[in-house]
């Protein structure tokens, strides 16, 4: 596979790096991290992070070292659906470590696995900022709330579904 990316990505790069003074175009590096995990399997594998640390002339560690810091960069091949349940104080007062327990088994994956047909990755992450609706994950770009295992199961077959019309 080639590593590089479309025009129109290479143009928005460009757009990107315009935005800021010369000489600061690690200030793009997030949004260009986005547009490399989107072009590219949804994952950023070192080679990845390796031409973007070129198109953006920087050292791959400065690369490294942002993808591996937030957790919406993947860092390893990730199922259709992520399911990111936030792990902090409000959450677990309110029951995540439950949810993840229930999707763990209900999956038949442990955090930071992918089931074995590519549908569901299990992640945990720190504070989405909705703690009044603890406990919650993000699904995509939705968030997810007041978790229950009959929430969860409801949550899984809604994928499933979608899943099985996309194919």
């Amino acid at each position: 596979m080639t590593i590089e990316f479309t025009k129109e990505r290479l143009d928005k790069v460009a757009e990107l790096i315009s935005r800021y003074p010369a000489g600061k175009q690690k200030s793009a590096l997030l949004p260009v991290l986005h547009l490399a995990q989107e072009q590219f399997s949804g994952w950023l594998s070192v080679p990845v992070m390796d031409y973007v640390a070129s198109v953006l002339n920087l050292e791959p560690i400065e690369v490294y070292e942002v993808a591996s810091f937030y957790s919406m960069y993947n860092l390893k091949p990730v199922g259709k659906y992520i399911f990111e349940v936030c792990q902090t104080g409000p959450c677990m007062i309110n029951g995540s470590d439950e949810i993840i327990n229930y999707i763990s088994n209900k999956l038949n994956i442990k955090v930071g696995e992918t089931t074995s047909d590519g549908l569901f990755t299990l992640k945990t992450v720190e504070c989405l900022g909705a703690c009044g609706y603890a406990p919650m994950m993000q699904l995509g770009k939705i968030y997810k709330e007041h978790l229950t295992p009959e929430k969860v199961d409801a949550i899984v077959e809604e994928c499933r579904a979608k899943a099985a019309i996309n194919n």
